[in-house]
């Protein structure tokens, strides 16, 4: 049950989720290759490919920083390399990068658009295309899209289809891949919190620290994720995994130390169905309730 000495390859990791990812591997000795836009500190946004290699060492494990646009197919590929020259092949990737607009379809202009799809839809496809070749050599390769369950109900469209449908692309490449890759024991699966968690883009478009105080800790999907990525490949794909119901199922039951201390509610998550909520023991206030949005 450990990463140790496993290649992952994982976008995004600069910071928020796909650090918290990066570093519980790193705890376990894993070699780690961070894909992402900044290598130099902005003053908006907390983290570099740098600030995170330098963690991921800390930690335990060994860092490979590489600044890339995945929205860019060469790009993609010259990371993919190096962390094949690094480390000597991949065994994980994990889709982390995102980006997220929260505009109705007369407010969204196509600059934004076009950069939510290429990055969450396309950027997942064109990481996945070109680290199969070399997950296929690995004993127990994964890939892991942090996408949410195809949820097919009109609240989770209505006010920002272009977000939605940019999100739901990701998720189509688990349902998709899963099922083209399993002859080769290449499992694909997706992991979505059921609360909101604390990052930047929640801070930034959900609502600043009032709304990180009804949020969980990133270290929640890191978690999770670990749980998944140690599973023997051809035992787990083409599942849409919730985080705390991973948890839950390793023998989780103390979730406490995701959240702060202070917090008297939890907001759930976007996409998460209702049924995920309604089995779940924890209280969540929905994303569709006004007072997920202080009102």
């Amino acid at each position: 049950m450990t990463l140790q000495g496993k290649a992952l390859l994982i976008s995004g990791a600069s910071r928020g989720i796909g650090l918290a990812i990066a570093l519980r591997a790193a705890r376990d000795g894993a070699n780690v290759a961070i894909m992402a836009k900044t290598a130099e500190p902005n003053p908006k946004l907390p983290g570099t490919i740098h600030s995170a290699a330098a963690e991921i060492e800390a930690a335990g494990g060994r860092a490979l920083p590489i600044q890339c646009d995945i929205r860019f197919e060469e790009q993609v590929q010259e990371a993919v390399a190096r962390t094949v020259a690094t480390f000597g092949g991949i065994d994980v990737l994990v889709n982390n990068a995102s980006a997220i607009s929260l505009t109705p379809t007369l407010e969204t202009d196509m600059k934004r658009y076009d950069l939510m799809h290429g990055i969450n839809t396309r950027g997942t496809f064109v990481c996945s295309k070109a680290a199969i070749p070399h997950l296929a050599k690995a004993a127990n390769p994964h890939i892991l899209n942090l996408a949410p369950p195809l949820d097919m109900d009109a609240k989770w469209f209505a006010g920002h289809v272009a977000y939605t449908m940019a999100k739901f692309g990701m998720s189509m490449c688990t349902l998709g891949m899963s099922r083209e890759l399993a002859s080769q024991g290449i499992a694909v699966n997706s992991l979505w919190p059921l609360t909101a968690i604390d990052t930047a883009a929640v801070r930034n478009v959900l609502g600043g620290d009032a709304m990180a105080k009804l949020s969980r800790t990133p270290e929640i999907v890191a978690d999770a994720a670990h749980a998944i990525l140690v599973r023997p490949s051809r035992e787990v794909t083409g599942q849409f995994l919730i985080d705390e119901e991973v948890l839950r199922e390793a023998g989780v039951t103390d979730f406490s130390r995701y959240q702060d201390p202070s917090a008297t509610a939890l907001v759930g998550d976007f996409f998460v169905p209702d049924a995920v909520f309604d089995r779940s023991p924890t209280t969540v206030i929905r994303m569709d309730d006004p007072r997920a949005h202080g009102r």
